[in-house]
């Protein structure tokens, strides 16, 4: 079952990072922005568009997936990952700074999502322990 969280998430990670990249390459590429028909029809032309709706799609059907097996609490904190790949890719492929807050904020996510996974993995030991012992 482990295998199974770990591979779900991971793919979940991957389609939630490509929507939001897809969205930022699609609104640079129909830049300027601006609320007119021929803006929203440069938008719906941008080939990135598609890569980004395609990705949603596929993270909501991973996530509906995840949620019929995995613990709420991790799950849902699982999911905020994404914020922190789109950072490191930002950085990495399009040119982007990090600055101070970025870094701590990124730090802060990484450290509450490994906590919950600490602590709900010693919960499953204490049930696993009792369920032995009785």
């Amino acid at each position: 079952m482990r295998r199974f969280y770990l591979i779900g998430f991971l793919v979940l990670l991957a389609f939630d990072s490509l929507a939001q990249i897809g969205f930022k390459l699609a609104a640079v590429a129909a830049a300027p922005p601006q609320l007119q028909v021929a803006w929203l029809g440069r938008i719906a032309t941008e080939r990135w568009i598609y890569l980004a709706v395609a990705s949603y799609l596929g993270a909501f059907v991973t996530w509906m997936t995840l949620l019929r097996y995995a613990p709420i609490g991790p799950a849902f904190a699982a999911t905020h990952l994404d914020i922190v790949t789109v950072l490191v890719v930002s950085v990495m492929w399009l040119g982007k700074t990090l600055s101070p807050p970025q870094v701590i904020g990124a730090i802060l996510i990484l450290t509450g999502i490994t906590v919950l996974a600490v602590t709900k993995g010693e919960e499953r030991e204490r049930d696993d322990y009792r369920e032995n012992a009785a």
